[in-house]
């Protein structure tokens, strides 16, 4: 006969036994689990009612938009100075631009002075009420809708919503002295093309008046001649401007530089050949006719920058009654924190949790205390 050996117990017998006994210790400190995190529970909740509660304003914008501008149809009949347009407005300004205004150090200096937070934040240094102002504020760029979320915390409902409203008008006060937006960029850049024009064009009127320039001259020059000439001149200037420009960003191996390399020498080819069949008509000529030539030169290149400074001030008009409140802050009516009932209920599963390991690291730690002092014995 053979002798059959005991049925081996199942895999999982020792878990099931391990189990067990972790329910039957946990079983015998019920009371303590039960009433333990709820006298927690019960203590945060009355911490949580002595907390000075904070309220959260919020108002939402609508920035300006990148739009097309009221010069796009006009650039066209400009030739080479169309470029310098893209040249100067080609940065499109996205919604994190105007965020990013919003928490410069100049802002929160001037939210800082007008709302007094170094006393209501109880700082004494001007760069410790920022980093409090900071922390409670708080800008979100919508992906879908573009828009524009400020909300600020605040013990006051009142001073929050004012916080809030006031970084609205502050951020109108930075665009309307920077050149941010696209039609900004090209008002600034045209206004100093202007400016330094203008300046040449009164030089050239005064060389050309000490000439002793009389309108029998125009018989020697025509007038079409020589505003044709001041014309190509104009563009060839315009070229070289939008071909340094480009030389600032990209390599002279691109092939936007090439093409603009190419282009200028094109106008500067076509400008020699009309200097040089000027001199074949009339020689040297009389000293008026090369003044007279750089006054009408001058005098194309003012016109041409005053035309579009006029139409990037008109597009800047535009865009700055596009910083539209969608939103306006008003004093919140309820606390945003603390959350006294999350609190409570997340203070009281923490203590079941750490009692329950508490009350089973005591039982082993005591079980192998007691193996050990057997083992001895």
């Amino acid at each position: 006969m053979h002798q059959t050996s005991a049925a081996a117990p199942p895999d999982d017998y020792e878990e099931s036994v391990s189990l067990m006994e972790l329910a039957q210790v946990l079983r015998q400190h019920l009371t303590l689990l039960i009433v333990g995190p709820l006298l927690v529970g019960l203590a945060a909740l009355g911490i949580a009612f002595a907390l000075t509660p904070t309220f959260t304003a919020r108002t939402s914008l609508l920035p300006p938009q990148q739009q097309q501008s009221a010069a796009a149809s006009a650039l066209a009949s400009l030739g080479a100075l169309s470029g310098l347009a893209g040249a100067a407005g080609g940065i499109k300004a996205p919604s994190d631009q105007y965020v990013a205004l919003m928490q410069s150090t100049t802002v929160a200096d001037r939210l800082i002075d007008k709302f007094d937070l170094m006393q209501a934040y109880n700082e004494k240094l001007r760069v410790d009420a920022r980093r409090e102002l900071d922390s409670r504020s708080r800008f979100q760029v919508g992906k879908k809708d573009g828009l524009i979320a400020i909300e600020v915390d605040d013990e006051i409902p009142k001073r929050a919503a004012d916080i809030a409203n006031q970084y609205v008008e502050e951020l109108r006060r930075m665009t309307a002295v920077l050149a941010v937006s696209e039609a900004q960029q090209r008002r600034v850049f045209f206004e100093t093309q202007l400016k330094n024009t203008r300046d040449q064009l009164v030089r050239a009127q005064q060389a050309l008046q000490a000439s002793g320039f009389n309108p029998g001259a125009l018989r020697a020059e025509p007038k079409a001649a020589a505003e044709g000439y001041a014309r190509l001149k104009a563009e060839t200037t315009a070229a070289e401007v939008r071909l340094q420009t480009l030389r600032g960003t990209l390599s002279d191996s691109a092939v936007e530089v090439q093409q603009q390399q190419a282009a200028l020498n094109a106008l500067r080819g076509q400008l020699a050949r009309l200097e040089q069949a000027s001199e074949a008509s009339f020689g040297a000529g009389p000293d008026y006719i090369s003044k007279y030539r750089e006054f009408k030169y001058q005098e194309t290149l003012f016109d041409l920058f005053a035309r579009q400074f006029e139409l990037a001030r008109v597009d800047e008009a535009r865009e700055g009654a596009l910083i539209q409140v969608v939103d306006p802050a008003l004093p919140p009516e309820r606390k945003s924190k603390p959350k006294r009932a999350q609190i409570a209920v997340v203070s009281t599963v923490g203590a079941f949790v750490l009692l329950c390991a508490f009350v089973l690291m005591r039982h082993f730690w005591r079980e192998s205390v007691a193996t050990r002092s057997a083992a001895q014995g």
